[in-house]
């Protein structure tokens, strides 16, 4: 979980309080992303080929590039920060 952690430190802006950890961080994100969201985020902690995730998650590279986008959106949102936050 560290390294989920550690992603979602690299993609957020401003991050005020430390990040949950383990399960409460997994869940908080569940509640707060879309399925896809949150698997393309758990790839990118993995360090899963950007190719391979396009075919796991069946996205061509224009719809790649607006989930990672809209996702990066939201993990900058205040009520989400709050929500993964301690």
């Amino acid at each position: 979980m560290l390294t989920l952690s550690t992603e979602i430190e690299k993609h957020i802006k401003k991050l005020v309080n430390p990040l949950k950890e383990g399960n409460d961080l997994k869940e908080a994100l569940k509640l707060k992303l879309t399925k896809k969201e949150f698997k393309l985020l758990k790839a990118w902690s993995d360090g899963t080929d950007i190719e391979e995730l396009q075919k796991q998650l069946n996205l061509d590279e224009e719809r790649y590039g607006e989930l990672s986008a809209k996702l990066i959106k939201k993990l900058n949102q205040e009520k989400i920060k709050q929500d993964i936050c301690i």
